[in-house]
């Protein structure tokens, strides 16, 4: 077992600022974050200078023939994900790539197939799994205590909330929109409470009314002139097992909460609300309503950097893992494609 992992980053953005390098820095003397690449050099090296990283690259390819590492964090834009995914992989380096898996299905097809062929892990940054919500609820499911999961519902909505900042309204960097970028999550921790299954048809729609003109920015005043994603996406996915998730996801939409991340999952034998967590149950003739009095307090990014980092330290899988992202890839650009032909599409 390797006593310290050297961790390369690809892409100095906002991500990596703030979420990875902090939480591997967190992880103390098993970790040696070494070197960081960014096309900009500038914010590569205002990284590198603010986190004591050693080696600045502008070319991630030459980092990782320079520099010697054992894992890689993804941080680019969409678009650019399989590509370095895949050369770290096959560099020799364990990959945790940031949400999305990528582009298109084809994509997460092959980084899959990479890390398989090389050995090799490869995770992605499905942070709300690592929710102290999720880990209880997941005990309680897999003690059967609601039984079979046949019904879903996921809301991923803001009122007005598009990213002020970034490439987020960028379709040909991003992929789309709400759904990709902050419904996936929602839509990811639903799959993996019911246990990924395999998706059969989805139906999808998607609308631009509101990120396409000037208005109010709760997250920054995006630019509306060249907007070219969606701002709201809905749709309905069934699964070979006969279960349904209903799903909802928007940056900007006439609502009234601000902002709503929200999970829902429905069995047989019990129900729950995840975001925060309540069970619900019939027991004894009786129905009732079950909620944790404590849960722990730790961040979900750290969780996820220190499960992913023991994973690289005893070669253990991590819960994520790159066949779901596979899935989770068919299930959005099938949506995708659901409202671009406007009708159903058969997944399998």
């Amino acid at each position: 077992m390797k006593e310290v992992i050297r961790v390369g980053i690809i892409g100095a953005g906002g991500i990596a600022r703030d979420v990875h390098i902090p939480n591997y820095l967190k992880q103390g003397s098993k970790v040696k974050v070494t070197a960081i690449a960014d096309i900009v050099r500038g914010n590569a090296e205002n990284l590198s200078d603010q986190f004591n990283i050693p080696h600045v690259f502008t070319d991630y390819q030459e980092m990782l023939e320079t520099v010697e590492l054992d894992v890689i964090s993804i941080c680019t834009p969409n678009k650019f994900h399989a590509a370095a995914t895949i050369a770290a992989l096959e560099a020799g380096c364990h990959v945790l790539c940031e949400k999305p898996p990528a582009m298109t299905v084809a994509e997460a097809e092959k980084m899959a197939e990479t890390a398989k062929r090389t050995g090799k892990i490869l995770t992605y940054g499905l942070s709300y799994r690592h929710t102290a919500e999720v880990d209880t609820l997941k005990r309680f499911i897999d003690a059967d205590e609601l039984g079979e999961i046949y019904a879903a519902r996921v809301h991923a909505i803001r009122r007005r909330g598009i990213p002020g900042w970034g490439v987020f309204t960028n379709k040909e960097l991003q992929g789309g929109g709400p759904l990709i970028d902050i419904g996936v999550h929602m839509l990811d921790t639903a799959l993996y409470l019911m246990d990924y299954p395999e998706p059969d048809t989805v139906f999808g729609v998607t609308y631009q009314k509101l990120g396409n003109k000037k208005g109010v920015g709760l997250a920054g005043q995006w630019d509306w002139e060249n907007f070219s994603i969606e701002d709201m996406a809905r749709g309905m996915i069934t699964f070979k097992n006969g279960a349904s998730i209903i799903l909802e996801s928007a940056f900007a939409a006439n609502i009234e909460k601000h902002d709503e991340m929200s999970v829902s999952v429905m069995g047989d034998k019990g129900g729950a609300d995840v975001f925060p967590l309540k069970m619900f149950q019939e027991k004894h003739e009786t129905l009732i309503d079950v909620t944790p009095s404590y849960l722990p307090l730790k961040n979900n990014y750290e969780q996820q950097i220190e499960r992913f980092v023991n994973c690289c330290l005893t070669g253990e899988q991590p819960i994520s893992t790159a066949e779901q992202g596979v899935k989770l890839q068919k299930i959005i650009n099938g949506l995708y494609e659901s409202a671009d032909r406007g009708e159903a599409i058969k997944l399998s």
